[in-house]
């Protein structure tokens, strides 16, 4: 079998539309396949780079500049990275993809009633509360993907169909 090159995948959509179920379920696939893979969650790096979050309009923009820096670097040392971000900004992920040659985008789409239900983590129930006014698809806008390479939707795909669909597209798409 012929190695797949490194390459970047960054999984976006709403909080609690099923990135990080995704995420965790692609890299062992991934892993199989013979890649090296590191998953960057955004929560995980956002707990180092910025342990009092804010989420401002700068802080996320630095936040996302750094995530970004931190996957290419990873991408040229030959491992494949995994974004598992809302950025909710596209110029948030096209930085991304200008950083890193081998870039695929994957829309995880969900209606917001549904993440509202999944939210195992209470992010939609602060901004509700009043306790955070920067959720996004709440009080922040989220800015779909305009052309991603695969389009997700969590309320009709099981989790292995998606993986398997992002597996495919990592090999048809990145070439040695």
């Amino acid at each position: 079998m012929t190695q797949i090159p490194s390459c970047a995948i960054w999984i976006t959509g709403l909080p609690a539309s099923g990135k990080s179920t995704i995420a965790r379920a692609l890299k062992p696939q991934l892993e199989a396949s013979g890649l090296t893979v590191e998953v960057l969650e955004s929560d995980e790096v956002r707990r180092v780079l910025t342990p009092d979050a804010t989420y401002s309009q700068a802080e996320r923009a630095l936040f996302y500049r750094a995530l970004a820096l931190m996957g290419a670097k990873l991408v040229a040392h030959g491992v494949t990275v995994i974004f598992d971000a809302t950025a909710t900004k596209r110029v948030y992920r096209d930085f991304a993809r200008n950083l890193i040659p081998r870039f695929i985008e994957v829309a995880v789409e969900c209606p917001l009633e549904i993440c509202m239900q999944r939210d195992y983590k209470g992010t939609y129930q602060r901004g509700q509360r009043g306790e955070s006014s920067t959720v996004p698809g709440l009080q922040e806008p989220y800015e779909a993907p305009l052309h991603p390479a695969l389009t997700v939707d969590t309320t009709k795909m099981l989790v292995n169909e998606a993986v398997q669909n992002i597996v495919a597209l990592v090999r048809q798409n990145v070439r040695p």
